[in-house]
């Protein structure tokens, strides 16, 4: 047995074996806690101040040796350096030192300790883990106070890489190429952890508590990201079965990327696009190395995090551009800002609500904040030059929102023709449906837009009244709920009557189970995480149009989540008896469908 196994959140999937390797930034020891005389107090202030300045300096430093290819880690080092630039950290850890009269080190925790209360008060798991962006940044200057250089040794050989966060900058310094797989303390599915994972293509999991006080340099361990766990000094018995995943796993990997670059069309010839989901640009090459057909949904939010000011329509202009312009001729969806007031206190002001998930968010934020939104609209028309660029709008309730979203579109296009700027004006326009009423209203709001992209994720939630990050109702959350099912083919129904595109994006469309429902729908293109596309392709391409109908008929007869649950796995699992008995056995996945 092995000397410890810790539970983890898999991230990357794969099995990697190998001696460990640990950045252990946290490591400072105890925060010291020291109470100043009041003679002291304006030295220990200009002690922070400087280790603020030099962790600012080392990191530009890093930041001007980011290689080309890597242009996204670049993007978040600069909000790295925005968030030591801001004077909220600062200001705050300052504060602390004169009113508290306390040393550096520990105002600068305080400060921290207040910044990452506002964020994990927020309901975004997203934006909740931004909080660690703060944090790492405090890392840094704490290595200043503390005279211990935040730096990285060369790595001799291939190991297991375990750290108490990563970060882009991070990366620049280390040789990726001799990474097998990574294990953080710190960090979600969402983290610069989890992107780098992705990108790399290595096995990897974060959340692994415990990891810094049970693992040392040199300690043979086994990264499990299917499953989602640690191995420290595992057995004979644990090695020889996890060589033999390991090899199962990267020979069915190497047969599904084969093919991967082949439509996703069935046996019988109907054709359906599996595009990507992304919000960054090292997401990029992941799409087309796994064969995806485009881009259902590019999260534009990114752009405006950890940053003291609003960015230009001039910078989000070169960014959409850029983006389309390395996929063309695939075409990019870009969805509008899906922020709520409560990211930008700064230029907006606080604005108090129980229930932000519900309140002032998305195109309400935009609508209400024009000036906002036309800086954004504007850039993305001025990007669709390129001539692969469509524009969606998230969570439209009802007409009047749509309408008005059209409205200042129009107005847009109108000043961009005045001020003699280029811009496309047959790029299409759509919206998401991921609201009940949207559902209702899908055949009067088809009339309006060229396609609908379905987003299951929040229509679920929205449809079911539960919080699917809830423990205690998260299993409440079925997409095969019969009123779920009915709902999304209502839409696509709606919009195939209209004569428009019906896509679906959220983790309905990477579901193996519900994927040959979707298909009997007969929906023209799916979203979803880039590694999952070789898969989902595997999937469409190994069945029949006239199969996913008969499916789908069941499914719609259905009375019951149980019923549905147990027939479509009971049916899929038939039609799939190597692939995906091997690949759930792995994951060791008892619940059913999208669980």
């Amino acid at each position: 047995m092995a000397l410890a196994t810790l539970s983890c959140i898999p991230i990357s999937a794969g099995i990697a074996i190998g001696k460990a390797y640990f950045i252990n930034r946290s490591n400072f020891g105890q925060v010291p806690r020291q109470a100043l005389a009041e003679d002291l107090v304006e030295e220990e202030a200009a002690r922070l101040k400087d280790a603020f300045a030099h962790a600012k300096s080392d990191l530009a430093a890093i930041r001007e040796r980011v290689p080309a290819e890597l242009k996204d880690h670049a993007l978040i080092i600069d909000s790295h350096l925005m968030i030591m630039s801001d004077p909220k950290l600062q200001g705050s850890a300052l504060n602390h030192l004169t009113t508290l009269r306390i040393n550096a080190e520990w105002a600068l925790e305080k400060a921290v300790a207040d910044l990452e209360e506002a964020f994990n008060a927020l309901d975004d798991p997203y934006f909740r883990e931004r909080a660690q962006d703060v944090r790492l940044v405090a890392d840094r200057v704490r290595a200043q106070l503390m005279g211990q250089k935040v730096d990285f040794k060369t790595l001799g050989s291939r190991a297991v890489l375990l750290a108490h966060d990563l970060t882009p900058a991070d990366t620049v310094e280390l040789q990726v190429d001799k990474i097998m797989g990574f294990a953080t303390v710190q960090g979600g599915k969402t983290s610069h952890a989890g992107i780098l994972a992705k990108s790399l293509g290595i096995p990897a999991v974060v959340g692994a508590g415990g990891m810094e006080e049970v693992v040392q340099d040199g300690n043979l361990v086994i990264v499990d990201g299917l499953k989602g766990l640690v191995l420290v000094e595992p057995d004979e018995d644990e090695l020889a079965r996890y060589g033999d995943l390991k090899y199962q796993f990267e020979s069915y990997r190497a047969g599904i990327i084969k093919n991967c670059h082949l439509p996703g069309e069935t046996i019988d010839g109907y054709r359906i696009k599996v595009k990507a989901n992304i919000e960054l640009y090292e997401e990029v090459a992941q799409v087309i190395d796994n064969g995806g057909d485009g881009i259902g949904l590019f999260r534009t939010e990114y752009t405006y995090l950890n940053r003291t000011v609003l960015p230009t329509e001039e910078e989000l202009f070169e960014h959409y551009r850029d983006l389309a312009d390395i996929l063309s001729p695939r075409r990019v969806i870009l969805r509008t800002l899906d922020l709520g007031a409560d990211k930008f206190m700064a230029h907006f002001g606080r604005l108090e609500e129980q229930n932000p998930a519900m309140g002032l968010r998305a195109v309400r934020f935009c609508l209400r904040h024009k000036g906002l939104f036309k800086t954004q609209i504007r850039a993305i028309l001025r990007a669709s030059v390129v001539g692969n660029i469509s524009i969606m709008f998230p969570m439209i309730s009802g007409l009047k929102e749509l309408q008005q979203s059209i409205n200042l579109l129009r107005e847009c296009q109108q000043e961009l023709r005045k001020d003699g700027l280029a811009y496309n004006p047959e790029m299409p326009v759509g919206m998401m449906v991921e609201l009940p009423s949207a559902v209702m209203t899908a055949e009067i709001m088809a009339k309006e837009v060229d396609f609908f992209s379905i987003g299951t994720n929040d229509l679920i939630q929205y449809s079911l009244g539960i919080d699917r990050t809830n423990r205690h109702v998260s299993y409440l959350y079925q997409p095969l709920h019969p009123a779920v099912v009915r709902s999304i083919k209502h839409v696509v129904d709606a919009a195939h009557q209209a004569g428009i595109e019906c896509n679906l994006c959220g983790e309905m469309a990477s579901d193996p189970f519900c994927i040959p429902i979707l298909m009997g729908m007969q929906i023209d293109a799916v979203s979803l995480n880039p590694q999952t596309i070789p898969a989902i392709k595997h999937i469409i391409r190994q069945t029949t149009m006239d199969d996913c109908k008969k499916l789908l008929k069941q499914v719609l007869d259905s009375p019951t989540v149980a019923r549905t649950n147990q027939l479509v796995r009971e049916t899929i699992f038939q039609k799939f008896p190597d692939q995906l008995s091997f690949f759930y056995s792995l994951l060791d996945s008892e619940e059913g469908p999208s669980q």
